[in-house]
């Protein structure tokens, strides 16, 4: 399916939106800043609405089994490490869903996991990194992990950084502020002096407030698959691919079904996905990229590229830390 790819670079691929009703958006928005606008060299106003990290997020949401911690079950075989937390805490979490990834202190803290990865990425302290077995190590147990980037500077002397393969962001062009507002109403008590017996806190009067959206001439999300780093692995015919039609496939199904991003962005693709570099390369359907990954998982089963069984599941035990009023002062 990916014979046209070899030796290409990058996969670039842009994917024209508009807002699902109406004219106006609701941008992401950073503290201290606000919403990211900005302007071009030609004077041209623009608009970041979704960062390269938020992308990142809603991608790694496209194949999960609802909002996690387990993998979507057409998924079934692929491999991630999942964490049962117990003490002060019986949840369950996986490298699917924490913000680190496999480098989460409830994965990287298991010693004997922890064995288990050095081994393989043949890591250790004051040797040079051999980042074709780091890639392998981590395909093994989460190829998502290698997918989306990880830094493990929980691990060892914390050298593994690996970048994202694939990468996003949405952005509006010739964008126009769209300035509204509102109130919150109390309906009982506009000054707010009637309050719970055990809450006082400044939430009961009535709270005006200004709403910022935008309006744009153009709004676009940008994929960047990074096909020269994923070969520089050098990973198995299987892998590679696999990690080709994994991306392509997050791709197609945040655009389906992701792209309401906040409670005033929702959005909707206004054509087809146009692929700007290879020219020529044709981005396969939803339902035939879900086929190739399921392909690539029994091929890289039959290959023993991933672990057996492929969820690796740690037992972690977690404490609650007190709160500094509650640690005995020091004598």
């Amino acid at each position: 399916m990916f014979e046209t790819l070899a030796n290409v670079p990058r996969l670039l691929l842009e994917q024209e939106l508009r807002p699902i009703q109406g004219d106006r958006f609701q941008p992401t928005g950073f503290a201290d800043l606000g919403a990211a606008d900005y302007r071009l060299h030609d004077g041209r106003r623009m608009l970041l609405v979704e960062s390269a990290q938020s992308v990142a997020n809603h991608l790694e949401q496209t194949c999960l089994d609802g909002s996690g911690p387990d993998i979507a079950p057409e998924l079934a075989g692929l491999p991630y490490v999942k964490a049962k937390l117990q003490g002060a805490s019986d949840a369950e979490t996986s490298s699917l869903i924490e913000a680190h990834r496999i480098n989460s202190p409830f994965i990287i803290s298991d010693s004997n996991f922890q064995a288990a990865f050095v081994a393989l990425a043949g890591y250790e302290k004051g040797k040079p990194i051999d980042w074709k077995k780091v890639a392998l190590a981590l395909f093994h147990f989460d190829p998502n992990a290698l997918l989306h980037g990880v830094f493990m500077a929980n691990l060892l002397d914390g050298r593994i950084k690996i970048p994202r393969a694939i990468a996003g962001f949405v952005e509006a062009s010739d964008v126009m502020e769209a300035v509204s507002g509102g109130v919150k109403n109390n309906p009982l008590d506009p000054t707010g002096k009637i309050r719970a017996a055990n809450y006082d806190k400044d939430v009961y009067s009535n709270v005006p407030y200004a709403r910022m959206e935008y309006t744009a001439a153009s709004i676009k999300a940008y994929f960047n698959l990074d096909l020269a780093l994923i070969a520089g692995y050098g990973l198995p015919e299987p892998a590679g691919d696999l990690m080709i039609a994994l991306a392509l496939l997050k791709i197609r199904r945040f655009l389906a079904s992701g792209l309401r991003l906040r409670t005033a962005c929702d959005l909707t693709p206004s054509r087809e996905m146009e692929v700007k570099a290879p020219v020529g390369f044709a981005i396969p359907t939803e339902a035939a990229l879900l086929a190739e990954v399921q392909s690539g998982i029994r091929a890289c089963t039959d290959k023993d590229l991933f672990a057996t069984p492929p969820v690796t599941v740690i037992d972690c035990a977690v404490v609650m830390k007190a709160d500094k009023k509650d640690e005995p002062a020091a004598s």
